[in-house]
């Protein structure tokens, strides 16, 4: 109907007649991290993600397992292991490591500036480098519906499943998921929820744990049978550019088992 309001009407009719059909969003002064992230806490999250030499990769997990604890039990450091893990399925010969800081970016900025003095971390990362293709990491946070992430006994697996986002859907992101959490929570399998601040941007990371594949698999189904799961699926599938997947084993020092 516009485009023959505008070819027998006047152009004003047609540019009043199309604003009926514009998407309106009220103006917020809130940052996306204040309105989605946990009040109670300022807790910063970095995940780092380790692509090693596939020669290296026993090598790296026995380095890695031998210097990371000692950060995570020394009370001088503000930080500590959330997961460690070696991926499974998806991108091969990867390690995946998901770091808290308690005190959020000060408490960043202290780790980092006392790394900088610690002789074994350095000799630590100089020998890790010889064993890596390529790394990269993501400063993230969590999102306020979601469980915080706690240390659990095994075995189990863990799905790390991202989803690279429309710039401007994180709100909305953010509302779906708020009301859909519900229904993945029976089976205690919903770890952690997680978006990026630093690094790229409009990530999120959902982080499940299962038993096994099976048990993914019975896990997953069972949702869509609850009434509700099918909205938010219907709702976010549109908000998101890219997804991905990855299966992957808890390393010996990893708290979540």
């Amino acid at each position: 109907p516009a485009p023959g309001l505008c070819l027998q009407g006047s152009p004003g009719l047609c540019i009043w007649f199309r604003s009926l059909f514009v998407h309106k969003v009220d103006p917020r002064k809130d940052a996306h991290s204040t309105l989605l992230s946990k009040k109670e806490t300022s807790n910063l999250y970095k995940i780092q993600f380790h692509s090693v030499k596939p020669e290296c990769l026993d090598a790296y997990n026995s380095l890695t397992e031998a210097v990371l604890p000692k950060l995570h039990l020394d009370e001088d450091y503000p930080c500590s292991l959330v997961g460690n893990w070696n991926t499974w399925y998806g991108e091969q010969d990867q390690a995946v490591h998901l770091w808290r800081f308690s005190g959020g970016y000060p408490a960043l900025m202290d780790c980092m500036n006392k790394l900088k003095n610690n002789k074994e971390y350095l000799e630590f990362r100089k020998e890790r480098s010889q064993m890596l293709l390529s790394r990269r990491n993501q400063l993230l946070l969590e999102f306020s519906f979601w469980n915080e992430p706690l240390p659990r006994a095994g075995p189990n697996i863990y799905e790390l499943r991202t989803y690279k986002l429309k710039p401007g859907t994180m709100i909305e992101w953010g509302n779906n998921w708020a009301r859909a959490i519900k229904y993945r929570q029976e089976n205690q399998e919903a770890v952690g929820g997680f978006f990026s601040q630093i690094g790229e941007l409009y990530i999120v990371h959902h982080l499940w744990a299962y038993k096994d594949l099976q048990s993914r698999e019975e896990t997953r189904n069972a949702a869509w049978r609850k009434r509700g799961w099918d909205e938010n699926v219907y709702y976010t599938v549109p908000l998101v550019r890219h997804m991905e997947s990855r299966i992957m084993i808890p390393l010996k020092i990893s708290p979540l088992q």
